[in-house]
């Protein structure tokens, strides 16, 4: 990390914010062993430009974690770079072309990494929807409002294809249909000849407030689910900790190798707390500045010698 010389109010605002952070213990990734994945959707993270020290918060809370899914990064990539240069030499990024319209609000999707515990292995591309011939061409039967976004990463002995998407708010019955046309699609992937991984991880917002509801229900329909480090997370992951719509999901082809860590960095704390990071600043500014959502994240085992070589003597 590569904050330089900053202002003694960023400074403040750092040693602030790292008191927040150990309150998540977020535990150290170990190279070739662990990994610490994260998804965050970062509120229209290009619109607007950020103010210093909302970079500099942006950057120390992408640091605490090695594999970062970004959601709601729009078309405009100045304020992305100015992360990435106080995140130093070793961090990358890979990240989708924007969509041109109201539907699409000019986003992408991001995945943040560090180079020194996870490798990209060269796939990455929007899902594409199964298409139908009509008449004399192939057009989708179906379609997102935002594609998913999907990479192929390495860390350790572990390959495995990230997909990241931001499903539609509008009316519940679109939500519902977009998650199930995700279950749908993620499923045909990893069922295809030549799939680059069968090794999926699938996360985002999906704008799901529960993990009980028909919404959850249509993302899991295909065999997704939770992994036990999150399964048994008490609260959100909004600013209000009472709604869901934040998920990391994946196929249990190795249940062992996500360990039983997970959960919220909380770097709001309440509204009486925005002070120590922005004097003065109303809660509505706050998201702008830094988002109206927390990350989520869990910890990965990537060493899986041993339990692909039981897997060979069952």
């Amino acid at each position: 990390m590569f904050h330089g010389k900053v202002s003694p109010q960023i400074a403040a605002g750092l040693l602030e914010l790292r008191t927040r952070m150990e309150a998540a213990k977020v535990p150290s990734s170990r190279v070739d062993e662990t990994l610490n994945i994260a998804t965050w959707n970062v509120r229209e993270f290009g619109k607007k430009r950020r103010t210093e020290p909302a970079v500099h918060y942006i950057a120390e809370i992408i640091g605490q974690f090695d594999l970062v899914g970004l959601v709601e990064l729009r078309d405009n990539l100045t304020d992305l770079k100015r992360v990435l240069d106080i995140l130093g030499p070793y961090w990358r990024v890979v990240y989708s072309d924007m969509i041109p319209d109201a539907g699409g609000n000019r986003e992408r999707v991001a995945f943040i990494h560090d180079t020194r515990c996870v490798a990209f292995k060269g796939m990455a591309a929007n899902a594409t929807p199964p298409r139908k011939k009509t008449g004399t061409q192939y057009l989708p039967e179906s379609s997102w409002w935002r594609p998913p976004y999907m990479a192929s990463f390495a860390s350790g002995n572990f390959d495995f294809l990230v997909i990241t998407a931001h499903i539609q708010w509008g009316t519940e019955e679109g939500r519902e249909k977009e998650l199930r046309l995700l279950a749908e699609w993620v499923d045909a992937k990893r069922a295809e000849k030549w799939a680059v991984d069968r090794d999926v991880i699938v996360m985002g917002d999906f704008n799901v407030p529960d993990t009980t509801g028909p919404l959850y229900q249509a993302v899991t329909s295909r065999g997704l689910c939770l992994p036990k480090g999150l399964a048994g997370l008490s609260h959100g992951s909004n600013l209000e900790k009472d709604k869901r719509y934040d998920q990391i999901l994946h196929y249990p082809t190795y249940p062992e190798n996500f360990a039983n860590t997970g959960g919220v960095l909380d770097f709001y704390g309440s509204e009486a707390g925005i002070d120590a990071l922005f004097p003065g600043m109303s809660k509505t500014d706050f998201t702008y500045q830094m988002s109206d959502h927390l990350p989520l994240w869990l910890q990965m085992r990537t060493d899986i010698d041993d339990m692909v070589l039981s897997q060979m003597i069952r």
